[in-house]
């Protein structure tokens, strides 16, 4: 996730692909912290960065200069050892570099009408996907090997998303699932689901993935707002919580565990009673939640859901609570992590449980 604005003090902040460890780039150079401690493990100052992805806890990272010195150009893609302090290898390309994914087996980039992908270790082409005009570079990237799949923008007047897969290198499918452009999109950590939203910011949608159908939407509100990020709980089948962050300055929280277990939950009068479930989530707030303030409006962050713990009816298997800590990082500079419940009875508890400067700490 880049961010250009000369008020920001983060230029890029990402999580590894488990989300143990995460990176910033600032104007000065580039940070890694350990997130369970919150421990500053590796720094590197020698100018502005704009892309920094870690793959998963190893020492390689994939970094891209801002262009404020030749020797960190836009176009160039280093691949980093932080153990041994050196670049492994360099990729040059004709424009800007807008994103780079990574697992095992691939790594991916995005430039503004073309999508690189690459064999890990070898670094050969594998594949070079053809896009729409992509400017934010906005992309979705599953690290699972089983179904590793790319999505992309699809349309530059609609929100559209094509999903290939970049294992087996074909097409997979098209999800048609807004009217105004996409914003922001994220899949799932297993591959199985995609979460969507447009410029509008009004609806969240959510697809599977496996036959493009439409599974939830969620509304996160009457007026406009910029989503910055969407992240999905972490689960081996569907995830429980799907969170976005938006220039409001509230995080929204979307309950799908609670959903796909609607007797849980308490009446929500005549349309919860008339109205399937995966369609009354438009109407019906009960699966959305807010956490009003929890980052200050205007500035950009970046929302994950490390952790998702459900305590269920042994006996009925009935869902009676959620509980989670999410990891927030604002672009002023900041690290933040809430721990958050959900009870049986739909209400919500929050709490602020650490907050740290990441451009002081040492």
């Amino acid at each position: 996730m880049a961010n250009h604005s000369s008020t920001s003090s983060i230029l890029c902040a990402s999580f590894n692909q488990d989300l143990s460890y995460f990176a910033v780039g600032t104007r000065d150079g580039f940070r890694i912290f350990e997130t369970n401690s919150g421990k500053l493990c590796y720094e590197r100052a020698v100018g502005a960065f704009v892309i920094v992805e870690m793959l998963f806890s190893s020492s390689l990272i994939a970094i891209v200069g801002a262009g404020d010195q030749p020797s960190l150009s836009p176009r160039r893609l280093s691949l980093f050892n932080t153990a041994s302090g050196a670049a492994s290898k360099e990729l040059n390309f004709l424009t800007s570099i807008l994103a780079v994914r990574m697992n095992r087996e691939r790594l991916v980039v995005i430039l503004q009408d073309k999508a690189y992908v690459y064999e890990m270790r070898s670094l050969s082409i594998v594949d070079i996907i053809d896009t729409v005009p992509n400017n934010k570079g906005l992309c979705a990237f599953s690290p699972c090997l089983d179904a590793c799949y790319l999505a992309l923008p699809a349309s530059t007047t609609k929100g559209s998303a094509l999903l290939y897969n970049v294992m087996n290198r074909h097409l997979h499918c098209e999800i048609e699932a807004h009217r105004s452009p996409l914003a922001a999109m994220v899949l799932s950590s297993n591959g199985m689901y995609i979460a969507t939203a447009s410029e509008q910011g009004t609806i969240i949608r959510v697809h599977l993935v496996s036959d493009a159908t439409k599974s939830y939407s969620f509304r996160r509100g009457t007026y406009p707002s910029t989503i910055f990020s969407l992240s999905f709980g972490p689960s081996k089948e569907l995830p429980d919580i799907l969170a976005a962050s938006s220039s409001s300055g509230s995080i929204h929280l979307f309950t799908l565990g609670f959903a796909s277990h609607p007797r849980s939950m308490s009446s929500s009068g005549f349309l919860g009673s008339i109205i399937p479930g995966a369609v009354s989530g438009v109407l019906d707030p009960a699966y959305h939640h807010v956490l009003h303030d929890a980052v200050p409006a205007g500035v950009k962050s970046y929302v994950v859901i490390r952790k998702v713990e459900n305590l269920t009816n042994s006996s009925s298997s009935e869902l009676l609570a959620c509980r989670a800590i999410l990891s927030v990082i604002t672009y002023n500079g900041f690290f933040k992590e809430y721990n958050i419940s959900i009870n049986a009875r739909n209400e919500l508890s929050w709490a602020l449980g650490r907050e740290f400067n990441l451009l002081t700490v040492t």
